[in-house]
């Protein structure tokens, strides 16, 4: 007697309705090969006898990009704008900084790039200038920050005091057409309001995923307040900002938690010679990481064990070497934003995740890798690179 119990199909599998109304179970939600992906609709703007009215919104990038929560941001206001049926509102982001990358997924109209204010730089006097002049020519509702650590959340409380006649609200985590919402008490209640003028929004508030996107016309914009210097070394006129930018102090990545990296380095089964696998986290400048597997094998150390019974990790950029991917460690990189995975098995599940997956043997890979990066570098750091040889494994000290 057969026990067919696990072979039952679940009903509740999503399904599609086809031309005679029968009902077919999807077996797959991943999109065919030549199935084009549906193209979203662009926000209509267009209303009778409508006036015409701007939310702003206003972000640093991060190396020419957007994080999460900035796109969360344009997103709110994106959902702001379509849900004022009376009114033209155009969704306008003012970025800080570089940005080589297109938002009009996020709901952006009109895009205006500031190149030269990176948050990297603490300049909150010219930045607050520059940004007080677009707010005159524009004239806003309504003003969107993301409520961060990167410079945004200083800047935001910055312009609130300086807007002496307008109504805020910080680290706001319910925003509605009609309200506002922000934790007090500790966290213990939640305090409403009707929407301000300015908001300083929380992570995680607003789904990013809109049903439509923006036309993001975009355009760059140059030192609109002149009045004001920046003092570098190719001046001539000193700053008249109080502060002095002394830059960011980095730390060596071995003291940055596998939490908070940037650039994470994966090791897997697959991974045989580890030392090659450092030399190219060294050489990256990345934290190292690697699979439950590499671990119970005695290669890596339990804090560096990524997944489900590990770690999980937010890095921009996540390099799996060697890493099948099994759901427990897919788990612990979800919310990676780039994920390249080297490996041998090109049906692998952690190729189906990737957004770069490079086919081949790991070992030959990393020493390409690293011979690569030691020629992009100067001749001093090259030379150096290549004249330390990569450790022995046991293996091969006892053959040799």
């Amino acid at each position: 007697m057969t026990d067919n119990h696990n072979n039952r199909i679940n009903p509740r599998r999503p399904f599609k309705d086809t031309a005679s109304g029968v009902k077919r179970i999807v077996l797959t939600t991943a999109p065919r090969p030549n199935e084009q992906p549906h193209a979203k609709p662009i926000r209509s703007r267009e209303k009778n006898n409508a006036e015409q009215a701007n939310i702003l919104v206003i972000s640093h990038s991060d190396r020419g990009m957007l994080d999460d929560h900035a796109r969360q941001t344009v997103a709110a206001a994106a959902i702001l704008a379509n849900e004022d049926t009376s009114t033209d509102v155009t969704v306008v982001a003012l970025i800080l900084g570089d940005l080589r990358e297109n938002i009009a997924s996020c709901g952006a109209d009109q895009v205006i790039v500031m190149p030269e204010f990176s948050f990297e730089k603490f300049q909150p006097d010219l930045e607050l200038a520059n940004i007080t002049a677009v707010i005159e020519r524009l004239k806003p509702t309504k003003i969107l920050m993301p409520d961060n650590f990167i410079g945004d959340g200083d800047l935001g409380r910055r312009l609130i005091a300086s807007q002496h006649t307008k109504t805020a609200a910080t680290h706001v985590t319910e925003i509605h057409v009609h309200h506002a919402a922000s934790p007090h008490a500790a966290g213990r209640k939640i305090a409403f309001t009707e929407l301000p003028d300015i908001v300083l929004l929380a992570a995680d508030t607003v789904d990013m995923d809109l049903p439509f996107v923006g036309s993001a016309i975009q355009s760059t914009v140059q030192n609109e307040n002149t009045g004001l210097q920046h003092g570098s070394t190719g001046s001539s006129q000193k700053s008249t900002s109080p502060y002095q930018n002394l830059g960011l102090k980095t730390i060596a990545t071995e003291h940055v938690a596998l939490e908070e990296a940037d650039l994470i380095v994966s090791a897997g089964n697959g991974v045989n010679n580890v030392a090659t696998f450092e030399r190219l986290a060294l050489a990256l400048d990345a934290a190292i990481g690697a699979s439950r597997v590499a671990v119970d094998d005695g290669k890596f150390t339990r804090d560096k064990q990524i997944g489900a019974s590990g770690k999980t990790v937010t890095a921009s950029t996540y390099i799996a070497i060697g890493i099948s991917g099994a759901v427990q460690h897919l788990q612990g990189i979800k919310d990676c934003r780039h994920v390249i995975a080297i490996n041998r098995d090109n049906s692998a599940p952690i190729i189906k995740r990737a957004d770069l997956s490079v086919i081949g043997d790991a070992e030959a890979i990393m020493q390409a890798l690293i011979n690569a990066i030691a020629e992009a570098k100067s001749p001093a750091l090259q030379s150096s690179a290549l004249q330390s040889p990569a450790p022995q494994s046991p293996a091969q000290q006892e053959a040799a």
